[in-house]
Formats: C-alpha cells, structure tokens, sequence
C-alpha cells in the first residue's frame, strides 16, 4: 500500500441522537432508549471528525438516531428499523428510507466510485464504539479492528495498524474483529459488493465508551493516537 495514490474517506453511520420533529411522536415512550448506546455510538462522531481532520479527509456522519433507521444496515435486514418505527406504516417507512438513509448511503458509495474511477485506492474508515459491558461480559479490549478476512488488502492494514499502536502505547489492548466480526451485515459488507478488494479496503474502528466516559485529555489523546498512527499504517 502506497500512501500516494490513496484516498481516505471517514463516515459515522451513529454520530447522533437526534429525531426529525415529524417523527418525534412515534419515539414518546422510547426517550430513555434515544438516550443510550441503542440510539447513538457515543464518542464516534468526535472521533470521525479527528480522523478526518488529520488525514485531510471527506467526513459522511449521520446525527440522526439509528432507532430511526439504521444507516449501517442493509435494506431488508431485521434491525433496518427499530422497535419505534419497524410497525409504522408502510407509507412512513418508505418515507424514512427516502429522505434519511438513501441519500447517505447514496453519497458515501459515489465518493468511492468517483475516488476509484480516478485511478485512487480508497480507505473507508466507518467510526463506531461499543458499550465496556454487555449482558453482563466484560469486552475486555480498548480498540476493536473490523475486516473481511477474504480480503488481503484489510487484513494487511489492520495488522500494520495494530502493530503501530503497540509500537506507542504497549498496553493498549486492540482486537481484531472484536467485538464484532467484520463481514456481519455492515455498511462496509455492502460496498465491498459494490467495489472490487484492490480498490476499497472498508475498515470499522470500534472504540471502548470507557475512554470516552473518562473525557479530558486522555479521551483526545487517543483520537489523536488513533488518527497519527492509522496514517503511519498506511504510509
């Protein structure tokens, strides 16, 4: 991988909480939800934005709640819509999708087409975080590292990644495909349908919310770890 010919794109599928007001009656009952990790990836969008500052970037982030819909999920799937907007009428889903979800997933997918077609190799950084405990496991990691395995590209960045971070902070657990795997029904998962692996290495950075809950300088310390050595990886 050359760092001459690479473009980078940065995307945030859950930067954000909030509900468009024409939708706000259907969420009555369902704020407690809006407020947690089902409604938004704390920390991600603040990351999204560092990494796309430091790399010179494009930044694509959503701040509309995934309990609308859910950016990340292809059309079809079961969590595509939640348990707030899933047995609304038809009429308000197609809506949804029309307004909130085509457009995004529209725009990512022509930055990466566009990127190709000039002759580029695009580097598509999805930024998500995940919750320190779940039903009642410890995710015992700082860093997860989502991939395709089938894909040579990939897995080849986010072992230099890996490597890179230990080289500066030894003690930073970072986990490849964990805590989820990376060819699970993803944004990513779709657009490696869309472009060919030479061209489109997708990678999902899943950061613990323990680092961010602490805030203050050890928060932006790890974005900027996070940012300076994804850079290194690559050059």
């Amino acid at each position: 991988m050359q760092a001459t010919n690479i473009h980078f794109l940065i995307s945030c599928e859950h930067g954000g909480n909030r509900i468009p007001l024409r939708y706000r009656p259907m969420f009555e009952g369902y704020e407690h939800l809006l407020r947690s990790h089902r409604g938004y990836d704390s920390g991600a969008l603040s990351m999204a934005k560092e990494l796309a500052m430091r790399l010179h970037s494009p930044l694509f982030a959503a701040t509309t709640s995934r309990l609308l819909i859910d950016l990340n999920r292809s059309i079809g799937h079961p969590r595509l819509y939640s348990e707030a907007t899933r047995h609304t009428p038809a009429a308000i889903r197609h809506e949804i999708l029309k307004y909130y979800y085509l457009p995004y997933r529209t725009w990512v997918e022509a930055n990466i087409a566009d990127a190709i077609r000039s002759g580029l190799r695009v580097i598509h950084i999805s930024s998500h975080s995940f919750t320190p405990e779940l039903n009642g496991e410890v995710r015992n990691t700082d860093i997860g590292l989502l991939y395709d395995p089938s894909r040579h590209l990939e897995q080849e960045l986010c072992n230099r990644w890996r490597v890179c971070l230990a080289a500066h902070v030894p003690d930073l657990r970072v986990r490849r495909n964990y805590p989820y795997t990376g060819s699970v029904n993803g944004f990513p998962t779709y657009l490696r349908r869309r472009f060919p692996a030479n061209a489109y290495v997708g990678i999902e950075l899943e950061v613990n919310q323990k680092h961010i809950l602490k805030g203050g300088w050890r928060w932006h310390a790890l974005r900027s770890l996070l940012a300076g050595t994804l850079n290194e990886a690559v050059a």
